[in-house]
């Protein structure tokens, strides 16, 4: 019993002596009261631009009811529902029966209104020979003459009567008005279809597709005044560069260019409608498919970037946290931009000669000292984010010198 004593007595002045060197050697900032080391970098400057994001859908560029110009029975298909058709390609066959027999009777109206023409020119002829021997009146002379006027004119008559029907007996093959993906038929054989009301399908275009969308008026009023500026030129002058990418993806694979914008912003909504084309060689793209649209939203700019590991949330603020010279940390609020390949864009809240506490954000205290270790904050990898546009560039005064040159 004493020796089990003994050794609970023993166990307890140990721990006690324990815990009075820890308590003696531990500090505020680490073991023996050493300051926590941190690595610390100015903000990187690098040329960038500004993109801002919408959502739409994709249009075809042309979409096309095919209705037939002539009423009449169906007699044949002559397509596959939802395949591509080129614009000339045969679709339908109205029964052209009743039209080849009203072209053949037009024909012949035709031939008798030119043999009744020539008779009455060589009715003229003979009259106009006569006259010279005073063997007929002049009024006689005159009404050959204008005989031969009416003659003529029904043989044009006759003609334009005939090329009319051989036009609707041509009508009677529906074929392909443009190049594009069919939808399927409305009508089938045997049907009676009204000329251009019934409609037997429709083709729609794909590439290239169009891309619409919607902004709002206070971004159409930041393009409007960096038009002014030229620091970016409207959508309506320049084909600004676009980036697109589906429901599916994260990465804007799906480039093109602005080609309109609406002349008047919607009473209703406040907004204003924009379209950019996208090339789209393999038909992909459907139209009615949603997407994510970045618009080039601003000319070539120094920003000012940091890691996104370097921002901290400090309640509803965005904070750095910054060491002085004398190594003690403050923090900076910020006004963030845009992510860009892995940087966080400052807008304010920095300046260029910050050190900024990019490794070790959880071992720095505002208003404790910390040590730094300089660092460096590595520029993202060319060609693996936004490329500066090729066709939009800053006038020479406003353009930046770090631009890259693209081949």
């Amino acid at each position: 019993m004493r020796a089990a004593w003994a050794m609970v007595a023993m166990l307890a002045l140990g721990l006690a002596a324990c815990g009075s060197k820890d308590d003696g050697a531990a500090g505020p900032g680490g073991p023996g009261g050493a300051p926590p080391t941190v690595t610390v970098a100015n903000p990187l400057i690098k040329p960038i631009v500004d993109w801002d994001d919408y959502v739409g859908r994709f249009e075809a560029r042309q979409q096309v009811e095919v209705r037939p110009r002539v009423s009449g029975y169906v007699q044949q298909l002559a397509f596959r529902d939802g395949e591509f058709a080129r614009a000339g390609d045969l679709l339908f066959i109205i029964d052209p029966r009743p039209f080849a027999a009203a072209l053949a009777q037009a024909r012949a109206e035709q031939a008798r209104a030119e043999a009744s023409a020539e008779l009455a020119r060589t009715s003229f002829a003979r009259t106009e020979a006569l006259l010279k021997d005073n063997a007929v009146s002049r009024e006689e002379f005159e009404t050959a003459r204008a005989k031969l006027g009416e003659a003529r004119a029904a043989v044009s008559a006759a003609r334009a009567a005939a090329d009319a029907k051989a036009l609707d007996l041509s009508f009677t093959r529906v074929t392909a008005p443009i190049s594009g993906r069919l939808s399927d038929r409305r009508a089938d054989v045997g049907a009676f279809v009204s000329a251009g009301e019934t409609v037997l399908t429709t083709v729609v275009t794909l590439d290239p597709i169009h891309f619409s969308f919607t902004g709002s008026e206070a971004v159409y009023l930041k393009y409007q005044r960096a038009n002014r500026a030229g620091t970016r030129p409207s959508s309506r002058v320049a084909p600004n560069p676009i980036e697109i990418r589906l429901a599916d993806e994260t990465d804007y694979r799906w480039r093109g260019r602005m080609d309109f914008v609406d002349n008047a912003i919607d009473l209703g909504s406040g907004t204003i409608r924009g379209r950019a084309v996208v090339r789209n060689p393999d038909g992909f793209l459907t139209p009615g498919m949603f997407g994510h649209m970045r618009l080039l939203g601003s000319g070539s700019y120094d920003g000012m970037l940091i890691p996104e590991a370097a921002v901290v949330t400090d309640q509803t603020r965005k904070v750095a946290l910054v060491v002085a010279a004398d190594g003690m940390v403050s923090p900076r609020v910020l006004q963030l931009g845009p992510l860009i390949e892995g940087l966080r864009v400052v807008r304010a809240g920095l300046k260029t000669d910050d050190r900024v506490i990019i490794e070790g954000v959880q071992r720095a205290r505002p208003g404790t000292k910390v040590n730094p270790k300089p660092g460096k904050i590595v520029p993202p990898a060319p060609g693996t984010g936004p490329a500066m546009p090729e066709v939009v560039t800053p006038p020479a005064a406003a353009a930046t010198a770090a631009l890259p040159a693209r081949r």
